[in-house]
This record gives structure tokens, C-alpha cells and sequence, in this order.
């Protein structure tokens, strides 16, 4: 495991009794480094939208925590906010939820000389995705060969 699958890990569970106390839901944990700053994000949701107040609540409550712990070794800049439209799919109720709905997939490599498609989630397991495609064909994507799966959307 790496360090910073450790720090997001450790930060998971610091967070998840602040989340599931005030009914929202965990959407992710990230620890990454951005134009020479690492940040520490937390993404939660909820029914009807996630609030400016219910960021700072969930901010003060960690930022208290990570302070009594310690375990980050770098200076970091914590964010907690809403995942947004542009969500990735990773776990496995953000698949559930999604079925049957139009996502975008971005690829490592290409398939079919291609490495965007947008098509419909008919499925999934650990391994793969599976997608319609509007000229009606299904295409099955290994997992691991995704970079980045979320709902499309149109402006």
C-alpha cells in the first residue's frame, strides 16, 4: 500500500462517523498533489445536494480529528465539498446507481482505435463494464483499462 492509499485510507476512517452522524453519504477521499501543494479532498453527498454549511461542518469536525492523529507527514490543504456533475464512478453503489444511465469512459488505451466513448451502463462485475453504444452495439471494457468513468452530460 502505498502512502498516500495509507493517508486516504486513515482519512476514511477518521470521517466516516462525521459523515454517517449527519446522514450524508462518503463519495470519495483523495490525497494528490496539484501544482506543488498536496490537498487532502473529501467529496460527500446527499439527498438533495450537499450545502456550503454542511462542508464547513464536516470540515471543522475532521480538521479537529487529523489534528489529535497526525499520521500526514507533508503540509497539506484539506477540502471537503460535493462531488459535483462531473463524479466519477469507483465504487460499487456508484455503478449500481448508474445502471441504465448514459456514461462517459475515458481510457489508457485505445479500443478500436478509440479511447472516449459515451454509451449506456447495462452492467459491470469487479473486472469489467459493460456499455450500449448509440449505434446499438455493446462494448466491454476491462476495468483496469479505464482512466475515468462518469455520467454524461449535456449542456
Amino acid at each position: 500500500m502505498t502512502r498516500r492509499e495509507q493517508y486516504e485510507e486513515q482519512t476514511e476512517q477518521l470521517v466516516m462517523p462525521i459523515v454517517n452522524k449527519n446522514n450524508f453519504e462518503l463519495v470519495d477521499v483523495e490525497y494528490i498533489k496539484e501544482a506543488g501543494n498536496w490537498f487532502l479532498r473529501i467529496y460527500i453527498d446527499k439527498q438533495g445536494g450537499i450545502t456550503i454549511d454542511d462542508c464547513e461542518l464536516v470540515s471543522r469536525a475532521l480538521s479537529e480529528q487529523l489534528d489529535k492523529n497526525d499520521f500526514i507527514e507533508d503540509s497539506y490543504i484539506l477540502e471537503v465539498s460535493s462531488p459535483g456533475l462531473g463524479r466519477p464512478l469507483k465504487k460499487e453503489k456508484d455503478f449500481e446507481r448508474s445502471i441504465g444511465k448514459e456514461v462517459e469512459i475515458r481510457l489508457f488505451q485505445a479500443i478500436n482505435k478509440q479511447k472516449e466513448y459515451i454509451g449506456i451502463l447495462t452492467s459491470y462485475d469487479k473486472d469489467t463494464v459493460m456499455v450500449e453504444l448509440e449505434e446499438g452495439s455493446s462494448l466491454t471494457i476491462q476495468r483496469k483499462n479505464i482512466a475515468l468513468i462518469r455520467l454524461a452530460f449535456d449542456f
